[in-house]
């Protein structure tokens, strides 16, 4: 089963493209445009800079999924009572499920899940913009880090599935997975990521991605329904 999460989390992080450019566009394009301008090759260290802005990310994504797995795990050994994560298959089957019907652009109720990390959002805020300018990677990475904590539906759709694997250690994986996926569409950095980027908005390729997670999704619950 964790396979099939890890593979999930990373389809949605790499065909939620889209999403990405939208939530993270214009922050990443403030972090960059930070960047100091050094004599040599521009474009390695532009991409040093980018690349610790989403290790960093991903590294939050991680440590989220691990805590939220993690907890998880506590409550079921804590309580005695391991029904409940079945109860979260259920509610991650579910998250599959409207994640596969976002990525294939047929219904965008997982916007809606963003609100819930406004709050949040607020008090990290002031955090990231006395970062800036960015002038030394390790600040890059600390912006990432911060960044990792920005609204996003998808993050909190695959954060379910992280808390539904019962693991700390599983639940930082399918995160990691996620995050992984989100790096081409946030890096653009070079022509081969731009083609991926091209590849990723057609119709075909969002549609069957989609189905795939809905397929998941699916195949979740009725794991969860064999386990009653």
């Amino acid at each position: 089963m964790i396979e099939f999460n890890v593979f999930g989390a990373f389809l949605v992080g790499l065909m939620g493209a889209a999403h990405c450019f939208g939530m993270c566009g214009g922050l990443i394009g403030a972090f960059s445009a930070s960047i100091p301008n050094k004599a040599g090759n521009q474009l390695a260290n532009q991409l040093l800079f980018l690349v610790n802005y989403n290790l960093g990310r991903i590294l939050s994504y991680s440590l989220a999924g691990a805590l939220v797995g993690g907890g998880a795990a506590a409550l079921g050994q804590m309580f005695a009572a391991d029904e409940y994560l079945i109860y979260l298959r259920f509610f991650a089957g579910f998250m599959m499920i409207i994640t596969g019907l976002y990525i294939a652009q047929i219904w965008f109720g997982v916007v809606y899940i963003e609100k819930l990390g406004k709050g949040l959002w607020r008090l990290l805020k002031p955090f990231t913009q006395k970062l800036l300018p960015i002038t030394h990677p390790s600040q890059a990475l600390l912006a990432g880090m911060l960044w990792g904590w920005l609204p996003c539906g998808l993050v909190y759709s695959t954060l379910t599935w992280s808390v539904a694997s019962g693991s700390a250690l599983q639940g930082g994986l399918i995160m990691f997975a996620f995050g992984l996926g989100t790096m081409p569409a946030l890096l653009m950095a070079g022509l081969a990521a731009q083609k991926l980027a091209i590849w990723i908005q057609k119709k075909a390729v969002r549609i069957i991605s989609g189905l795939l997670l809905v397929i998941f999704g699916l195949q979740t619950i009725y794991i969860a329904i064999n386990q009653l």
